[in-house]
Protein backbone atom coordinates (compact mmCIF):
# COMPACT_ATOMS: atom_id res chain seq x y z
CA UNK A 1 0.00 0.00 0.00
CA UNK A 2 3.03 2.30 0.42
CA UNK A 3 3.73 2.77 -3.29
CA UNK A 4 0.17 3.72 -4.38
CA UNK A 5 -0.11 6.11 -1.42
CA UNK A 6 3.21 7.74 -2.21
CA UNK A 7 2.34 8.12 -5.90
CA UNK A 8 -1.05 9.56 -5.04
CA UNK A 9 0.54 12.16 -2.78
CA UNK A 10 3.16 12.97 -5.40
CA UNK A 11 0.59 13.48 -8.18
CA UNK A 12 -1.64 15.58 -5.93
CA UNK A 13 1.23 17.81 -4.84
CA UNK A 14 3.02 18.05 -8.20
CA UNK A 15 0.50 17.62 -11.06
CA UNK A 16 3.30 17.94 -13.58
CA UNK A 17 4.51 14.46 -12.61
CA UNK A 18 1.15 12.98 -13.53
CA UNK A 19 1.24 14.77 -16.89
CA UNK A 20 4.78 13.64 -17.71
CA UNK A 21 4.29 10.03 -16.62
CA UNK A 22 0.94 9.86 -18.44
CA UNK A 23 2.50 11.16 -21.64
CA UNK A 24 5.36 8.67 -21.45
CA UNK A 25 2.97 5.80 -20.77
CA UNK A 26 0.75 6.87 -23.68
CA UNK A 27 3.73 7.00 -26.07
CA UNK A 28 4.91 3.60 -24.88
CA UNK A 29 1.50 2.00 -25.44
CA UNK A 30 1.15 3.57 -28.89
CA UNK A 31 4.59 2.31 -29.90
CA UNK A 32 3.80 -1.19 -28.67
CA UNK A 33 0.46 -1.32 -30.49
CA UNK A 34 1.97 -0.03 -33.73
CA UNK A 35 4.71 -2.68 -33.59
CA UNK A 36 2.11 -5.34 -32.86
CA UNK A 37 0.00 -4.31 -35.82
CA UNK A 38 3.02 -4.33 -38.16
CA UNK A 39 3.95 -7.84 -37.06
CA UNK A 40 0.37 -9.01 -37.46
CA UNK A 41 -0.08 -7.70 -40.99
CA UNK A 42 3.43 -7.10 -42.39
CA UNK A 43 2.21 -6.64 -45.98
CA UNK A 44 -0.31 -3.94 -44.95
CA UNK A 45 -3.11 -5.85 -46.64
CA UNK A 46 -6.65 -4.47 -46.27
CA UNK A 47 -8.67 -5.75 -43.35
CA UNK A 48 -12.42 -6.49 -43.37
CA UNK A 49 -14.67 -3.55 -42.41
CA UNK A 50 -16.00 -2.99 -38.93
CA UNK A 51 -16.46 -0.43 -36.15
CA UNK A 52 -13.42 1.85 -36.03
CA UNK A 53 -13.36 2.61 -32.34
CA UNK A 54 -10.98 5.08 -30.73
CA UNK A 55 -7.20 5.49 -30.49
CA UNK A 56 -5.52 3.06 -28.06
CA UNK A 57 -8.71 1.49 -26.70
CA UNK A 58 -10.13 0.58 -30.12
CA UNK A 59 -13.72 -0.68 -30.03
CA UNK A 60 -13.63 -1.80 -26.40
CA UNK A 61 -16.62 0.43 -25.58
CA UNK A 62 -18.61 -1.10 -28.44
CA UNK A 63 -17.91 -4.77 -27.69
CA UNK A 64 -21.28 -6.24 -26.66
CA UNK A 65 -21.46 -8.11 -23.35
CA UNK A 66 -25.22 -8.81 -23.32
CA UNK A 67 -26.95 -10.63 -26.17
CA UNK A 68 -23.87 -10.13 -28.37
CA UNK A 69 -25.36 -12.09 -31.27
CA UNK A 70 -27.96 -9.34 -31.73
CA UNK A 71 -25.28 -6.65 -31.93
CA UNK A 72 -23.17 -8.73 -34.31
CA UNK A 73 -26.23 -9.30 -36.48
CA UNK A 74 -26.63 -5.53 -36.83
CA UNK A 75 -22.93 -5.23 -37.67
CA UNK A 76 -23.27 -7.91 -40.37
CA UNK A 77 -26.08 -5.92 -41.97
CA UNK A 78 -23.91 -2.82 -41.95
CA UNK A 79 -20.43 -4.19 -42.73
CA UNK A 80 -21.01 -7.58 -44.35
CA UNK A 81 -20.45 -11.14 -43.17
CA UNK A 82 -16.87 -10.55 -42.02
CA UNK A 83 -16.49 -7.90 -39.31
CA UNK A 84 -13.11 -6.85 -37.96
CA UNK A 85 -12.50 -4.83 -34.83
CA UNK A 86 -9.85 -4.28 -32.20
CA UNK A 87 -10.21 -3.81 -28.46
CA UNK A 88 -7.20 -2.64 -26.47
CA UNK A 89 -4.90 -4.02 -29.12
CA UNK A 90 -6.64 -7.40 -29.30
CA UNK A 91 -7.91 -8.11 -32.84
CA UNK A 92 -11.15 -9.98 -33.58
CA UNK A 93 -12.79 -11.23 -36.73
CA UNK A 94 -16.47 -12.14 -36.42
CA UNK A 95 -17.96 -14.38 -39.11
CA UNK A 96 -21.62 -13.95 -39.99
CA UNK A 97 -22.41 -16.61 -42.59
CA UNK A 98 -22.10 -20.33 -43.10
CA UNK A 99 -20.03 -19.73 -46.23
CA UNK A 100 -17.39 -17.64 -44.42
CA UNK A 101 -17.28 -20.07 -41.51
CA UNK A 102 -16.84 -23.03 -43.87
CA UNK A 103 -14.17 -21.18 -45.89
CA UNK A 104 -12.01 -20.54 -42.83
CA UNK A 105 -12.75 -23.31 -40.33
CA UNK A 106 -13.26 -26.20 -42.74
CA UNK A 107 -11.31 -25.47 -45.94
CA UNK A 108 -8.43 -23.79 -44.09
CA UNK A 109 -8.63 -25.59 -40.78
CA UNK A 110 -4.85 -25.98 -40.58
CA UNK A 111 -4.58 -22.19 -40.27
CA UNK A 112 -7.55 -21.48 -38.05
CA UNK A 113 -8.32 -24.55 -35.92
CA UNK A 114 -7.61 -23.03 -32.55
CA UNK A 115 -9.17 -21.08 -29.71
CA UNK A 116 -8.74 -17.53 -28.58
CA UNK A 117 -6.63 -16.98 -25.52
CA UNK A 118 -9.17 -16.36 -22.76
CA UNK A 119 -7.23 -15.52 -19.57
CA UNK A 120 -10.33 -15.18 -17.40
CA UNK A 121 -11.95 -18.43 -18.48
CA UNK A 122 -8.89 -20.66 -18.85
CA UNK A 123 -5.99 -19.24 -16.87
CA UNK A 124 -7.89 -17.83 -13.89
CA UNK A 125 -11.05 -19.95 -13.72
CA UNK A 126 -9.29 -23.12 -14.96
CA UNK A 127 -12.15 -24.11 -17.24
CA UNK A 128 -9.78 -26.05 -19.48
CA UNK A 129 -11.21 -29.32 -18.19
CA UNK A 130 -13.66 -28.59 -21.01
CA UNK A 131 -11.67 -29.57 -24.09
CA UNK A 132 -13.91 -27.36 -26.23
CA UNK A 133 -11.96 -24.48 -24.67
CA UNK A 134 -8.51 -26.01 -25.07
CA UNK A 135 -6.08 -24.83 -27.77
CA UNK A 136 -5.58 -27.13 -30.73
CA UNK A 137 -2.81 -29.64 -30.13
CA UNK A 138 -1.93 -33.08 -28.81
CA UNK A 139 -3.59 -32.52 -25.42
CA UNK A 140 -6.84 -31.52 -27.15
CA UNK A 141 -6.64 -34.48 -29.55
CA UNK A 142 -6.29 -36.95 -26.68
CA UNK A 143 -9.42 -35.55 -25.06
CA UNK A 144 -11.34 -35.51 -28.33
CA UNK A 145 -10.36 -39.07 -29.18
CA UNK A 146 -11.37 -40.47 -25.79
CA UNK A 147 -14.65 -38.55 -25.77
CA UNK A 148 -15.54 -39.86 -29.21
CA UNK A 149 -14.93 -43.45 -28.11
CA UNK A 150 -17.85 -43.15 -25.69
CA UNK A 151 -20.16 -40.76 -27.56
CA UNK A 152 -19.98 -41.71 -31.21
CA UNK A 153 -23.19 -42.51 -33.06
CA UNK A 154 -23.31 -46.21 -32.23
CA UNK A 155 -22.24 -45.75 -28.60
CA UNK A 156 -25.25 -43.51 -27.92
CA UNK A 157 -27.48 -46.60 -28.02
CA UNK A 158 -25.97 -47.66 -24.67
CA UNK A 159 -27.57 -44.66 -22.98
CA UNK A 160 -31.09 -44.97 -24.41
CA UNK A 161 -32.53 -46.98 -21.47
CA UNK A 162 -31.40 -44.27 -19.04
CA UNK A 163 -32.95 -41.55 -21.20
CA UNK A 164 -36.20 -43.49 -21.49
CA UNK A 165 -36.41 -44.05 -17.73
CA UNK A 166 -35.78 -40.41 -16.84
CA UNK A 167 -38.29 -39.27 -19.49
CA UNK A 168 -41.01 -41.41 -17.90
CA UNK A 169 -40.16 -39.96 -14.48
CA UNK A 170 -40.35 -36.46 -15.99
CA UNK A 171 -43.83 -37.20 -17.30
CA UNK A 172 -44.96 -38.21 -13.82
CA UNK A 173 -43.64 -34.98 -12.33
CA UNK A 174 -45.36 -32.94 -15.06
CA UNK A 175 -48.61 -34.79 -14.43
CA UNK A 176 -48.68 -34.06 -10.69
CA UNK A 177 -47.21 -30.53 -10.67
CA UNK A 178 -47.22 -29.02 -14.18
CA UNK A 179 -46.59 -25.52 -12.81
CA UNK A 180 -43.04 -26.59 -11.95
CA UNK A 181 -42.19 -27.69 -15.48
CA UNK A 182 -39.00 -25.59 -15.66
CA UNK A 183 -37.47 -27.27 -12.61
CA UNK A 184 -38.74 -30.68 -13.70
CA UNK A 185 -36.96 -30.39 -17.05
CA UNK A 186 -33.70 -29.29 -15.44
CA UNK A 187 -33.88 -32.17 -12.96
CA UNK A 188 -34.70 -34.73 -15.65
CA UNK A 189 -31.74 -33.95 -17.87
CA UNK A 190 -29.39 -33.34 -14.96
CA UNK A 191 -30.36 -36.78 -13.60
CA UNK A 192 -29.91 -38.35 -17.04
CA UNK A 193 -26.38 -37.11 -17.61
CA UNK A 194 -25.28 -37.76 -14.01
CA UNK A 195 -26.40 -41.37 -14.40
CA UNK A 196 -24.69 -41.69 -17.77
CA UNK A 197 -21.46 -40.04 -16.65
CA UNK A 198 -21.12 -41.16 -13.03
CA UNK A 199 -23.88 -43.66 -12.26
CA UNK A 200 -25.06 -41.26 -9.55
CA UNK A 201 -28.73 -40.91 -8.67
CA UNK A 202 -29.42 -37.26 -7.90
CA UNK A 203 -31.75 -35.93 -5.22
CA UNK A 204 -35.21 -34.62 -6.06
CA UNK A 205 -34.25 -31.19 -4.76
CA UNK A 206 -31.10 -29.47 -3.59
CA UNK A 207 -28.72 -31.95 -5.20
CA UNK A 208 -25.11 -30.75 -4.64
CA UNK A 209 -23.82 -32.22 -7.90
CA UNK A 210 -26.43 -30.44 -9.98
CA UNK A 211 -25.90 -27.20 -8.05
CA UNK A 212 -22.17 -27.33 -8.79
CA UNK A 213 -22.87 -27.99 -12.47
CA UNK A 214 -25.27 -25.06 -12.74
CA UNK A 215 -22.80 -22.70 -11.06
CA UNK A 216 -20.02 -23.83 -13.41
CA UNK A 217 -22.27 -23.12 -16.39
CA UNK A 218 -23.05 -19.68 -14.94
CA UNK A 219 -19.33 -18.97 -14.89
CA UNK A 220 -18.94 -20.19 -18.45
CA UNK A 221 -21.79 -17.94 -19.59
CA UNK A 222 -20.31 -14.93 -17.78
CA UNK A 223 -16.74 -15.32 -18.99
CA UNK A 224 -17.21 -17.18 -22.25
CA UNK A 225 -17.77 -14.07 -24.37
CA UNK A 226 -14.41 -12.50 -25.24
CA UNK A 227 -14.21 -9.03 -23.79
CA UNK A 228 -16.56 -9.68 -20.88
CA UNK A 229 -13.63 -9.07 -18.55
CA UNK A 230 -10.86 -6.56 -19.15
CA UNK A 231 -8.23 -9.19 -18.35
CA UNK A 232 -9.09 -10.91 -21.64
CA UNK A 233 -7.87 -7.80 -23.48
CA UNK A 234 -5.00 -7.01 -21.11
CA UNK A 235 -3.77 -10.46 -19.99
CA UNK A 236 -1.11 -9.00 -17.70
CA UNK A 237 -3.93 -7.89 -15.37
CA UNK A 238 -4.15 -11.48 -14.17
CA UNK A 239 -1.04 -10.83 -12.09
CA UNK A 240 -2.46 -8.00 -10.01
CA UNK A 241 -3.47 -8.97 -6.43
CA UNK A 242 -7.13 -9.54 -5.66
CA UNK A 243 -7.13 -6.71 -3.08
CA UNK A 244 -6.15 -4.14 -5.68
CA UNK A 245 -8.93 -1.64 -6.61
CA UNK A 246 -10.79 -2.84 -9.67
CA UNK A 247 -9.59 -6.44 -9.29
CA UNK A 248 -12.99 -7.85 -8.37
CA UNK A 249 -12.66 -10.22 -11.32
CA UNK A 250 -9.96 -12.09 -9.38
CA UNK A 251 -12.44 -12.94 -6.61
CA UNK A 252 -15.01 -14.10 -9.16
CA UNK A 253 -12.38 -16.19 -10.89
CA UNK A 254 -11.32 -17.78 -7.58
CA UNK A 255 -14.93 -18.71 -6.86
CA UNK A 256 -15.53 -20.28 -10.26
CA UNK A 257 -12.12 -22.00 -10.17
CA UNK A 258 -13.20 -23.79 -6.97
CA UNK A 259 -16.54 -24.66 -8.56
CA UNK A 260 -14.81 -26.13 -11.63
CA UNK A 261 -12.42 -28.10 -9.45
CA UNK A 262 -15.34 -29.58 -7.50
CA UNK A 263 -17.21 -30.31 -10.72
CA UNK A 264 -14.35 -32.34 -12.14
CA UNK A 265 -12.92 -33.99 -9.04
CA UNK A 266 -15.68 -34.70 -6.52
CA UNK A 267 -17.96 -37.06 -8.52
CA UNK A 268 -14.97 -38.75 -10.18
CA UNK A 269 -13.43 -39.47 -6.77
CA UNK A 270 -16.80 -40.78 -5.57
CA UNK A 271 -16.89 -43.32 -8.40
CA UNK A 272 -13.31 -44.39 -7.64
CA UNK A 273 -14.26 -45.03 -4.03
CA UNK A 274 -17.38 -46.94 -5.04
CA UNK A 275 -15.31 -49.11 -7.37
CA UNK A 276 -12.89 -49.91 -4.56
CA UNK A 277 -15.84 -51.09 -2.45
CA UNK A 278 -17.36 -52.99 -5.38
CA UNK A 279 -20.54 -50.87 -5.32
CA UNK A 280 -20.06 -48.71 -8.42
CA UNK A 281 -22.83 -48.52 -11.02
CA UNK A 282 -21.51 -49.17 -14.55
CA UNK A 283 -21.21 -45.82 -16.32
CA UNK A 284 -18.88 -43.68 -18.40
CA UNK A 285 -16.52 -43.03 -15.49
CA UNK A 286 -16.19 -46.68 -14.50
CA UNK A 287 -15.30 -47.48 -18.11
CA UNK A 288 -12.73 -44.67 -18.18
CA UNK A 289 -11.16 -45.78 -14.90
CA UNK A 290 -10.99 -49.41 -16.05
CA UNK A 291 -9.13 -48.22 -19.15
CA UNK A 292 -6.42 -46.39 -17.18
CA UNK A 293 -2.86 -47.72 -17.11
CA UNK A 294 -1.37 -49.15 -13.94
CA UNK A 295 -0.81 -46.55 -11.21
CA UNK A 296 2.92 -47.23 -11.38
CA UNK A 297 2.97 -46.34 -15.07
CA UNK A 298 4.51 -42.88 -15.71
CA UNK A 299 1.56 -42.02 -17.97
CA UNK A 300 -1.03 -42.73 -15.26
CA UNK A 301 -1.35 -39.18 -13.91
CA UNK A 302 -2.01 -37.64 -17.33
CA UNK A 303 -4.38 -40.44 -18.35
CA UNK A 304 -6.36 -40.06 -15.13
CA UNK A 305 -6.58 -36.28 -15.61
CA UNK A 306 -7.96 -36.72 -19.11
CA UNK A 307 -10.50 -39.29 -17.87
CA UNK A 308 -11.56 -36.90 -15.11
CA UNK A 309 -11.98 -34.09 -17.65
CA UNK A 310 -14.01 -36.27 -20.05
CA UNK A 311 -16.47 -37.21 -17.32
CA UNK A 312 -16.86 -33.57 -16.29
CA UNK A 313 -17.31 -32.21 -19.80
CA UNK A 314 -19.90 -34.91 -20.49
CA UNK A 315 -21.97 -33.52 -17.65
CA UNK A 316 -21.49 -29.88 -18.68
CA UNK A 317 -22.32 -30.69 -22.30
CA UNK A 318 -25.54 -32.52 -21.47
CA UNK A 319 -26.97 -30.73 -18.46
CA UNK A 320 -27.96 -27.43 -20.02
CA UNK A 321 -28.25 -27.55 -23.82
CA UNK A 322 -31.06 -30.11 -23.97
CA UNK A 323 -32.89 -28.30 -21.19
CA UNK A 324 -32.98 -25.12 -23.27
CA UNK A 325 -34.25 -26.96 -26.34
CA UNK A 326 -37.09 -28.66 -24.45
CA UNK A 327 -38.08 -25.37 -22.85
CA UNK A 328 -38.22 -23.82 -26.32
CA UNK A 329 -40.37 -26.74 -27.48
CA UNK A 330 -42.88 -26.16 -24.67
CA UNK A 331 -43.07 -22.48 -25.56
CA UNK A 332 -43.76 -23.45 -29.18
CA UNK A 333 -46.61 -25.74 -28.12
CA UNK A 334 -48.17 -22.89 -26.13
CA UNK A 335 -47.84 -20.47 -29.04
CA UNK A 336 -48.98 -22.92 -31.73
CA UNK A 337 -51.62 -25.29 -30.24
CA UNK A 338 -52.67 -26.45 -33.71
CA UNK A 339 -49.21 -28.02 -34.12
CA UNK A 340 -49.60 -29.79 -30.79
CA UNK A 341 -52.95 -31.24 -31.96
CA UNK A 342 -51.34 -32.65 -35.12
CA UNK A 343 -48.56 -34.23 -33.07
CA UNK A 344 -51.08 -35.73 -30.67
CA UNK A 345 -53.05 -37.16 -33.57
CA UNK A 346 -49.91 -38.79 -34.97
CA UNK A 347 -49.13 -40.36 -31.58
CA UNK A 348 -52.67 -41.72 -31.28
CA UNK A 349 -52.50 -43.16 -34.80
CA UNK A 350 -49.22 -44.98 -34.08
CA UNK A 351 -49.73 -45.99 -30.45
CA UNK A 352 -53.49 -46.34 -30.33
CA UNK A 353 -53.59 -44.49 -27.01
CA UNK A 354 -52.49 -47.68 -25.22
CA UNK A 355 -48.85 -47.01 -24.35
CA UNK A 356 -46.11 -44.41 -24.23
CA UNK A 357 -43.75 -44.03 -27.19
CA UNK A 358 -40.16 -45.28 -27.11
CA UNK A 359 -37.16 -44.97 -29.42
CA UNK A 360 -38.35 -47.80 -31.66
CA UNK A 361 -41.33 -45.65 -32.67
CA UNK A 362 -39.26 -42.84 -34.16
CA UNK A 363 -39.42 -44.05 -37.79
CA UNK A 364 -43.23 -44.01 -37.53
CA UNK A 365 -43.42 -40.46 -36.20
CA UNK A 366 -42.19 -38.18 -39.01
CA UNK A 367 -44.19 -35.14 -37.89
CA UNK A 368 -42.83 -35.31 -34.34
CA UNK A 369 -39.30 -35.84 -35.65
CA UNK A 370 -39.73 -32.67 -37.70
CA UNK A 371 -40.90 -30.83 -34.56
CA UNK A 372 -37.75 -31.90 -32.74
CA UNK A 373 -35.55 -30.59 -35.54
CA UNK A 374 -37.49 -27.34 -35.70
CA UNK A 375 -37.13 -26.86 -31.92
CA UNK A 376 -33.35 -26.93 -32.31
CA UNK A 377 -33.44 -24.52 -35.26
CA UNK A 378 -36.07 -22.10 -33.98
CA UNK A 379 -34.39 -20.96 -30.74
CA UNK A 380 -30.78 -22.01 -30.89
CA UNK A 381 -29.11 -22.95 -27.62
CA UNK A 382 -25.87 -21.27 -28.70
CA UNK A 383 -26.83 -18.38 -31.00
CA UNK A 384 -23.21 -17.22 -30.89
CA UNK A 385 -20.63 -19.93 -31.50
CA UNK A 386 -16.98 -19.53 -30.59
CA UNK A 387 -16.15 -18.23 -34.04
CA UNK A 388 -14.35 -15.13 -32.87
CA UNK A 389 -11.12 -15.57 -34.77
CA UNK A 390 -7.81 -14.21 -33.61
CA UNK A 391 -6.61 -12.07 -36.46
CA UNK A 392 -2.89 -12.85 -36.15
CA UNK A 393 -3.21 -15.00 -39.27
CA UNK A 394 -5.59 -12.80 -41.24
CA UNK A 395 -2.87 -11.90 -43.75
CA UNK A 396 -2.81 -15.57 -44.79
CA UNK A 397 -6.50 -15.37 -45.53
CA UNK A 398 -6.04 -12.13 -47.49
CA UNK A 399 -3.54 -13.84 -49.73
Amino acid sequence: MLIPTTLGTLFATYPIYATVIGTVAYAYVVKKLQAKLRNRNPNRLPLPPGPKGYPIIGSVLQVPHKNPWLVYDQWFKKYGDMVYFEALGQPFLVLGSLKRTNDLFEKRSSNYSDRLRLPMLIELMESDFNFAMQPYGQWWRRHRRLFNEHFHRKAIANYLPIQLHETRVLLQRLLFSPEGFMKHIELAFGATIMTVAYGIKVKESGDPYLATGHESLNGLAAAGIPGSFLVDMIPSLKYIPSWFPGAGFKKKAAHWRKVNEDLAKVPFKHVEQEMEKGDAVPCLTTALIEGLPDKRDPSYAEARKIAENISAVSYVGGADTTVSTVQAFIMAMVLYPEVQKKAHAELDAVLGGKRLPDFDDRPSLPYINAMVMESMRWNQVTPLGMVLLHIQVVHKYSH
